[in-house]
């Protein structure tokens, strides 16, 4: 499998393609994000988001209309791709896929695990595809996610960080802003945050 990147928008949201043999996946297509996927894409299988926030999911709607693709999205932040909460001009998508919590998957035949961490959102998630830690919001290169926006929860961002740093294997994560790291790195720095949550 390939990997592609691309800082969209004001935010700098990282959207990322996978690219097998069997076809792409998109992760995250934030404001902006159509022209570059279009352009990056031949056999589109899926829209994956790691969480509902309007700079991770703005190009759903339209890539969804383009492409003829599902949309798959944690079950607890759908109400974000539908509604608008924060009024940003979100063009409102629908999920087809609503994941519950931790949950393995297979589309055209490659291997997805999502991994709840709830806290920066209610149903904020990494997703695992091969030896790749997709991790969103949740964890970035030397930080976390915020947890003082509307519907985020400083409780479940603690216990999201216990969970992550009981995963005993090592990937190379990728986050939904700045800089690429390994889990093993955060795993080594993450826990300093406990204490500022």
């Amino acid at each position: 499998m390939n990997l592609k990147f691309m800082p969209m928008g004001e935010y700098q949201t990282n959207c990322y393609i996978i690219s097998s043999d069997y076809g792409e996946l998109i992760i995250d297509p934030g404001i902006g994000a159509s022209e570059w996927v279009v352009q990056n894409v031949k056999n589109p299988l899926a829209i994956l988001n790691t969480h509902g926030h309007f700079d991770h999911v703005w190009s759903n709607a339209e890539l969804k209309e383009k492409l003829n693709i599902p949309i798959y999205v944690p079950k607890d932040d759908a109400f974000m791709l539908k509604d608008d909460p924060f009024s940003q001009g979100t063009p409102k998508s629908v999920p087809d896929v609503e994941i519950k919590g931790d949950q393995e998957l297979e589309i055209g035949k490659i291997k997805i695990k999502y991994i709840h961490f709830p806290g920066h959102t209610p149903g904020c998630s990494a997703i695992e595809i091969g030896d790749w830690f997709f991790s969103g919001d949740f964890i970035f290169a030397n930080s976390i996610g915020r947890v003082d926006f509307p519907y985020s929860n400083p409780q479940d961002m603690k216990k999201s960080i216990e969970k992550f740093l009981k995963i005993d294997y090592d990937k190379k994560l990728y986050a939904g802003h700045g800089q690429s790291s390994t889990i093993k790195i955060e795993q080594s720095r993450v826990g300093a945050w406990l204490n500022y949550i």
